[in-house]
C-alpha cells in the first residue's frame, strides 16, 4: 500500500522550493495511492489536487481544505460522493471512470455552491434514466456536467 508521505508530497513540490505548508497545486497522480491522508495538515492552502489514476476508494480527510477549487479523483475506486462538505471553494470536481453507483450521493454536494463542473461520465450512476436531468435538478448552479 502506498501512502501519501511528507516525502512523497515535497518531491511532487519541487516547484515550491520542496515548502509543503505554501502549496496550491499538487500532483499525485499515477502513485497507487490507497488513501487520502495527511493533505488537510501539512497542505491546506492547496487550491488544485490531482489524485487521477490511484486506488483511492474513500472521499475522505479533505475536510480542512476550504480553499480546494479543483479535485481530480478520477479512475479510482471511489463508490460514493461524502466528505466534501468543508471543500468550501470547490469550483470543478472530476470523479470519472469510478464505481459510484448511488446517484443520490450528488445530493451531498449541494452544500459546495461554488461548484460549476461536475464530471461522472463512466460511472455506473450515469446508466440511470434520468441521471442528467436529477443531477441538474439536485445542482442547479452546474456549468458543466461531463464535459
Amino acid at each position: 500500500m502506498v501512502l501519501i508521505t511528507e516525502e512523497l508530497v515535497r518531491k511532487r513540490s519541487e516547484h515550491n522550493e520542496c515548502v509543503i505548508s505554501t502549496l496550491e497545486e499538487l500532483s499525485l497522480h499515477q502513485e497507487d495511492i490507497e488513501k487520502i491522508e495527511h493533505l488537510q495538515n501539512w497542505c491546506r492552502d492547496l487550491k488544485i489536487l490531482l489524485l487521477q489514476s490511484n486506488l483511492i476508494a474513500k472521499i475522505e480527510n479533505l475536510n480542512k481544505m476550504k480553499y480546494l477549487e479543483y479535485l481530480n479523483l478520477a479512475l479510482n475506486n471511489i463508490e460514493l460522493i461524502e466528505n466534501l462538505e468543508g471543500c468550501e471553494s470547490l469550483q470543478k470536481l472530476d470523479l470519472t471512470l469510478n464505481f459510484i453507483g448511488e446517484l443520490q450521493s450528488v445530493e451531498q454536494l449541494k452544500v459546495n455552491s461554488h461548484l460549476e463542473e461536475l464530471y461522472l461520465s463512466g460511472n455506473p450512476c450515469t446508466d440511470y434514466e434520468g441521471y442528467r436531468e436529477f443531477v441538474i435538478a439536485t445542482l442547479p448552479q452546474l456549468k458543466t456536467l461531463d464535459g
